[in-house]
């Protein structure tokens, strides 16, 4: 027989009541609620901030700042001349690079670096490239413009 919705149920003992504390002896959490006694931990309206050490330097003041993220990475890419046997036709532009998922997206300039071969004789346009690339370029047949 199916499983119906209207019968489905959580397992037994899988849910639980909400505990509410600080409401009577008879409720099993009353006085001090669980919080134990006095200090800061205990009062109302507080705690401190994440990371506070109770004064002391706290952990990530410690230890030295390190590393940069530059904004400008995700709008620049890095293209493998044996990536350029995936783009279609001999003129190989930005859109022709996007169009062929080589590149990001998001990417505003692209440089052929020298990683890989390339057999075809390919044409790159508004595109730079090393001195390695280009010399394998040419030698290829091919031409930066």
């Amino acid at each position: 027989m199916a499983m119906r919705l209207n019968e489905m149920a959580p397992a037994a003992g899988s849910k639980r009541n909400r505990l509410r504390v600080g409401r009577g002896a008879s409720a099993g959490q009353g006085k001090t609620a669980g919080r134990g006694v006095k200090g800061q931990r205990a009062r109302k309206g507080g705690y401190h901030k994440v990371g506070f050490e109770g004064g002391q330097m706290p952990l990530q003041r410690r230890l030295p700042k390190v590393g940069f993220r530059s904004a400008m990475k995700a709008t620049r890419a890095e293209v493998r001349l044996s990536e350029l046997a995936k783009v279609e036709g001999t003129v190989i532009d930005l859109a022709a690079l996007k169009a062929a998922g080589v590149v990001s997206v998001h990417a505003e300039v692209a440089k052929v670096v020298l990683s890989g071969a390339i057999a075809r004789a390919v044409t790159l346009k508004g595109i730079g490239a090393t001195k390695g690339a280009l010399a394998a370029i040419t030698a290829a047949g091919g031409k930066v413009e």
